[in-house]
């Protein structure tokens, strides 16, 4: 199966490289500069790297590197700078997700693409009402008058579960929603909710940047688990923080 990445040089999009190619998949990664990325991803027969940036590609180019893809995964994110934070673009996220879509919709395929978002707790699934506190709201509001990537992450989850849906032809999504992230060196044990099950702003747990490389993997390789939580925004914890609720 050849899988796209895009944010394939950041610290979660190149874990989830790492399991894709344990996996034995063929991925294509779309990065501005190649110089950060390992040095074994040259060589690896398995890997194409696509250096560009994404949102300047024309919409031909875009539906070009997708049309042999069976799956594509953004690990998309802005950098924690005042520039990365507060310039253009805004929503990068956001009109990723669109342009991505719109390449795959463009193909007229077949059978659906499955597509897997990272985004974040501190994200309501609107679908499911999922209810905070009143405390939580507020600085929910905050972030969204303060930080712009909070904005642009709403924005691409609602992007999914607005104008794709759950029956569209051409593609299948899931919005993965990882907690606070660490680092680690091997995947752990880890547990998946249809919501969080605390709070994201203050009580709240860790996952490694491994583990969620791990489940955004599986969703792509294992159709089963992939029936269970697509058009759906799973939430996942490392187990060692779900035990420490």
């Amino acid at each position: 199966m050849t899988i796209l990445v895009v944010g394939a040089s950041g610290a979660t999009g190149s874990q989830l490289v790492e399991q894709l190619l344990i996996q034995k998949h063929k991925v294509k990664v779309i990065v501005r500069s190649p110089v950060k990325l390992p040095e074994a991803w040259n060589t690896n027969d398995n890997l194409q790297i696509i250096s560009a940036s994404l949102l300047e590609l024309s919409d031909h180019e875009m539906s070009v590197i997708v049309s042999d893809c069976k799956a594509v995964a953004s690990c998309l994110g802005h950098n924690m700078t005042f520039k990365g934070i507060y310039r253009q673009p805004r929503q990068l996220v956001t009109d990723a997700t669109r342009r991505l879509c719109n390449a795959i919709k463009s193909k007229n395929l077949q059978n659906p693409i499955k597509f897997v978002l990272m985004n974040t707790t501190g994200n309501r699934n609107r679908d499911l009402n999922e209810s905070i506190s009143f405390a939580q709201k507020c600085v929910i509001g905050l972030l969204r008058l303060l930080l712009p990537p909070h904005v642009d992450n709403e924005k691409a989850a609602d992007y999914l579960r607005t104008q794709i849906g759950q029956n569209n032809n051409s593609i299948e999504w899931v919005a993965v929603r990882p907690d606070g992230l660490i680092n680690e060196d091997e995947v752990t044990n880890y547990e998946i909710h249809k919501s969080p099950t605390r709070s994201a702003i203050f009580n709240a747990g860790k996952v490694s940047r491994i583990n969620v490389g791990h489940f955004m993997a599986s969703l792509i390789n294992d159709d089963n688990l992939w029936t269970t939580w697509k058009g759906q925004m799973p939430v996942i914890y490392s187990k060692l923080w779900v035990d420490k609720a």
